[in-house]
């Protein structure tokens, strides 16, 4: 079959569907879910603008240009809807259905040069922890779960995953099995710093026996309670804090925190190979992203840039609801 072959939609569509079943079966769930919805776009592009179809590089730049005109999605969409185009149309020349990958002539957008969540300064994350009050188990939990994000990196998927188990002590220290995202198993190792460990240990304390296959993080609600947290709950407790705090703003997201963490180790002085291991990158680009943004740590609303330090003295704040 050549590069020029005339499809019809239901051809087309019959072509995901292997793509789908063969490329993708050792694929996490997230993963195939983002290919599916980027696979049923194109598809739909299809069945309207063409009763049969052509896997050139001239149609290939029209669907570009439908995403990017007539969508109107964001740069990061375009770029993530094309790589799956471009991962079917190399499926289809694996299995000799193509003779070439038209969609490798058609460029992605540029990655962004700075991260779109903004990042807290040094001002803003000594407020933060200033903040935290930890006393009842719900606040302990919190603040275990700031400092693992502030001060290891972790994302809210990697803390609703995580196991008590997961937890390791090596001659090295402390680490965490993640599952990152993307991911099918927990094949990656997160440095836990004693400050961040000493506020997991405080919070695993708190719940008495606990076993290795429990939840890390659990929810402790009159209804829920022992339950693994979700990630609308983690958001909503730590936008809770942010807003506590005064540091929320159009930008600044739970996320934030992951982002942060980098700038704090570059600040540190840590090696960017080393943040870029920390942070689980896939290439050293996205580091220097963060390598590039470290002025803004010391770009808060007062300009101070103090050091942050991991077990700042608390203050009073308003109470939550329980989650």
């Amino acid at each position: 079959m050549q590069a020029s072959v005339m499809l019809s939609p239901a051809e087309v569509r019959q072509r995901v569907e292997d793509f789908t079943r063969e490329y993708l079966r050792d694929k996490s769930p997230a993963t195939v879910g983002t290919y599916r919805r980027s696979l049923s776009e194109f598809q739909r592009w299809v069945g309207r603008n063409h009763p049969r179809f052509a896997f050139t590089v001239e149609n290939v730049r029209d669907y570009k240009t439908y995403l990017t005109k007539v969508r109107g999605l964001h740069e990061v969409s375009v770029s993530t809807y094309l790589t799956a185009l471009r991962r079917l149309c190399q499926y289809l020349v694996d299995i000799g259905q193509l003779a070439e990958n038209p969609a490798k002539e058609v460029k992605g957008n540029r990655r962004p040069a700075a991260h779109s969540r903004e990042v807290l300064t040094l001002a803003e994350t000594q407020r933060l922890i200033a903040s935290l009050d930890p006393e009842s188990q719900i606040e302990k939990r919190d603040a275990a779960m700031l400092f693992a994000m502030l001060f290891a990196g972790l994302s809210e998927i990697e803390l609703i995953r995580a196991d008590v188990g997961d937890l390791e002590q090596t001659l090295l220290g402390w680490y965490l099995r993640v599952q990152g995202k993307g991911r099918s198993a927990k094949d990656q190792q997160v440095p836990i710093d004693p400050p961040v460990m000493e506020r997991i240990r405080v919070y695993l304390d708190s719940r008495g026996r606990i076993k290795p296959e429990d939840p890390l993080f659990v929810s402790h609600g009159h209804r829920s309670d022992g339950s693994r947290l979700n990630t609308r709950s983690v958001r909503s407790r730590i936008n809770g804090y942010l807003t506590n705090a005064g540091i929320k703003r159009p930008g600044v997201t739970p996320h934030s925190l992951t982002h942060t963490a980098a700038l704090l180790w570059l600040h540190d002085g840590l090696d960017v190979s080393e943040v870029k291991k920390r942070m689980r990158h896939g290439t050293l680009d996205t580091t220097m992203i963060y390598f590039r943004q470290q002025g803004l740590l010391t770009g808060g609303a007062d300009g101070s840039g103090n050091p942050v330090s991991q077990s700042q003295s608390p203050q009073r704040r308003e109470p939550r609801r329980r989650v």
